[in-house]
């Protein structure tokens, strides 16, 4: 009797033991499962953001829309992801943000850079621009550039390559002549001097000076009436485009005229790391708005940001007097910033993925852009 009753109790002690695992493997499933319905959507993300038109802007009653924010609701609905949006001052601000864990997801113009990438977690780019060059037009302080044009190396360079040559020629013509004709008698010095001075005449088409009588020293004369006529063309229309280009597009035509100006950038923007690498001499501003506003009060020559964001404000703002130009550096990618969560991030890239083969995104960046660009 007694067997019987330790067998049962035994029986009863293994039997509680099971069902406790059992209830520890259930328990352990469903904390599984919310956390990864969590990762995956279920909860309410949040979604940091800031203002960078046109992929992310706010109206009047705090609406948010642009590419950026367009695409976000797109991919959201699809992935049945519920949201809500909160605004960042800065890109470093929203970086900080999903990295302390604060926000799930940052969505707006933040371009993906090898520092950031150690930071947070990228998605797929889905939208490719490169850096572009504002600069201020219709003001005197466009005479700027075409002022250091003249006192450039390289005209300066010119215009010492041509005076050598009319030295030389005056050298050779005093040479040849200084015993034949009075015109360029004398000593070393004088002689020399007249020489120049009638190769000097002689290109620009003066008449002053002796003729030279020696068949050496008229030999020479042809060649340097014929050679100065083309060389004075050439010089002329080359200082005269220069010159025109310079005054008509202003100081920066070209990345390496960036190092000649007072160029400014948004603190903290990838545009700034880009000038660092350059070794490109830069101020910061606060907001893309202050740029602008320096720009046109003359404080600085040219504002280096994004170009499509650029374009975007120069086309839609009180912007007169601003201009873009033709510069484009250091291509950009934009993408959405997550926490370090992969199953999360692999659902929102196939999503960006068949997003970007749709006509609607080719719609929208034409409703936003006015082509069909990236």
């Amino acid at each position: 009797m007694r067997h019987e009753l330790r067998s049962a109790l035994k029986r009863a002690t293994q039997t509680v033991g099971l069902i406790l695992i059992a209830a520890a493997v259930l328990l352990t499933s469903i904390v599984q499962a919310a956390a990864q319905e969590n990762r995956t959507g279920v909860h309410e993300l949040v979604v940091g953001t800031k203002e960078a038109p046109p992929f992310a802007m706010k109206d009047a009653e705090g609406k948010w829309s642009g590419i950026s924010i367009d695409l976000w609701r797109h991919i959201a609905d699809k992935l049945k992801l519920q949201y809500h949006f909160v605004e960042m001052p800065s890109v470093p601000a929203l970086l900080d943000g999903v990295t302390k864990g604060d926000l799930d997801a940052a969505v707006a113009a933040i371009t993906v850079l090898p520092e950031r990438e150690r930071q947070v977690d990228f998605t797929t780019p889905y939208f490719n621009a490169g850096t572009g060059v504002a600069v201020p037009i219709d003001r005197f302080a466009s005479w700027i550039p075409v002022i250091r044009s003249l006192t450039s190396y390289g005209f300066m360079q010119a215009l010492g390559a041509l005076l050598g040559l009319a030295v030389l020629c005056g050298a050779l013509i005093w040479f040849f002549e200084h015993r034949a004709n009075e015109g360029f008698s004398g000593g070393l010095a004088r002689g020399i001097g007249t020489g120049v001075w009638w190769s000097a005449n002689t290109m620009a088409q003066r008449a002053g000076g002796s003729d030279p009588l020696t068949v050496p020293g008229r030999v020479i004369a042809t060649v340097w009436m014929i050679a100065s006529v083309i060389a004075i063309a050439v010089f002329t229309a080359g200082i005269t485009s220069a010159l025109t280009t310079k005054r008509l597009r202003g100081a920066v035509n070209t990345v390496a005229d960036l190092s000649s100006v007072n160029v400014a950038t948004v603190q903290g923007t990838a545009t700034e790391e880009a000038l660092s690498r350059m070794r490109i001499k830069y101020k910061t501003v606060a907001s893309l708005k202050d740029g602008f506003q320096s720009l046109q009060k003359g404080k600085i020559d040219a504002l280096a940001y994004d170009r499509p964001i650029l374009a975007w404000m120069i086309r839609q703002g009180d912007l007169a007097g601003v201009q873009l130009t033709d510069v484009t550096f250091q291509p950009q990618s934009y993408a959405i910033a997550l926490q370090d969560e992969g199953t999360l991030r692999k659902r929102i890239d196939i999503a960006l993925l068949e997003a970007e083969q749709t006509d609607w995104w080719k719609s929208m960046l034409f409703r936003y852009l006015g082509q069909a660009m990236n």
